[in-house]
């Protein structure tokens, strides 16, 4: 697996009218892959998969796989509510030439940690693609404990693991158990995460929309070439935006994740489109703090 590094969950792009455009998705992923991504998850949270029809998801697999195959890892998002879906969604990006999946438990149902690994036991069992198994307490409302997430690292298909605990000790203990059975992503770009990385290794971030471009794929590459004061400052400008536009539950402030990135990529002149509904796009406030922070991060 060459899975590392900075790779953005991207939005996606709509038209004017609120369908899936083409042409702004081509553009913006030609923009991703210059500013140096190391790897990119499509349809996921911040991609709005919730709002996409089946149809929809299977269309932004094929347009994404035409245009990135080869160039870059490529991850879908094939968050489900039943295993069977997940497993159809990523044959359908396999097709595509997709790398692997990332998904996370079945939201709103809360299923227990039995149903939890009987869950990606069949997934893993279908021997699609690899998988990235996303702990993701904000939208799923479960922590999984590191116990039950070595469990579900033994399966033969997971290969890496999303750790976006909210809780530091979980994330720790979680990646000193795991980290020479799956990749571990989800590592803060703060002296937390930069300590972690450089003294005891990890994989990567799987961040949120790559709004900061080279900055944030940047952070790797410093870090590998040794370089940590030019990997810190790199980090501090993506500290800036979780701290200011997310709390520390990762909510938005002023808007859902995927309409704050938006209204950022809107003030940088990447034209990405609105969200769909039920979220709101950001009001003429919020995008006063978006482009304030830009600024601030020397973006605009």
């Amino acid at each position: 697996m060459n899975w590392r590094g900075y790779l953005p969950a991207i939005v996606t792009p709509f038209s004017d009218d609120g369908a899936l455009d083409p042409q702004r998705l081509g553009a913006y992923l030609e923009w991703l892959l210059a500013e140096g991504m190391h790897g990119l998850v499509i349809g996921g949270t911040t991609g709005e998969w919730t709002s996409l029809s089946p149809a929809e998801r299977r269309d932004l697999f094929s347009l994404v796989g035409a245009q990135m195959k080869g160039r870059l890892p490529i991850i879908a998002g094939c968050t489900s509510f039943t295993p069977q879906d997940s497993i159809d969604l990523a044959r359908h990006a396999r097709d595509c030439g997709f790398d692997g999946i990332l998904l996370t438990p079945p939201p709103y149902v809360r299923p227990s940690e039995e149903e939890l690994f009987r869950f990606y036991k069949t997934v893993s069992d279908a021997n699609v693609l690899p998988i990235c198994v996303y702990n993701w307490p904000p939208g799923t409302g479960i922590d999984m404990p590191p116990e039950l997430l070595a469990r579900i690292a033994g399966l033969d298909g997971v290969v890496a693991l999303k750790q976006s605990t909210g809780r530091l000790d979980l994330f720790v203990k979680t990646f000193f158990m795991l980290r020479e059975t799956v990749r571990i992503f989800g590592f803060a770009m703060d002296e937390h995460g930069l300590t972690l990385l450089n003294g005891a290794g990890g994989d990567g971030t799987m961040g949120a929309g790559g709004v900061l471009g080279r900055d944030q794929s940047d952070f790797y590459n410093h870090l590998w070439a040794g370089n940590l004061d030019a990997a810190r400052a790199c980090g501090a400008k993506d500290r800036m935006i979780l701290d200011q536009w997310y709390t520390p539950d990762l909510v938005g402030r002023f808007g859902s994740g995927p309409a704050v990135l938006k209204a950022a990529f809107a003030a940088l002149g990447m034209p990405v489109g609105g969200v769909r509904a039920p979220l709101i796009d950001v009001d003429a406030h919020g995008r006063a703090q978006v482009e304030a922070t830009l600024r601030q991060a020397g973006k605009l």
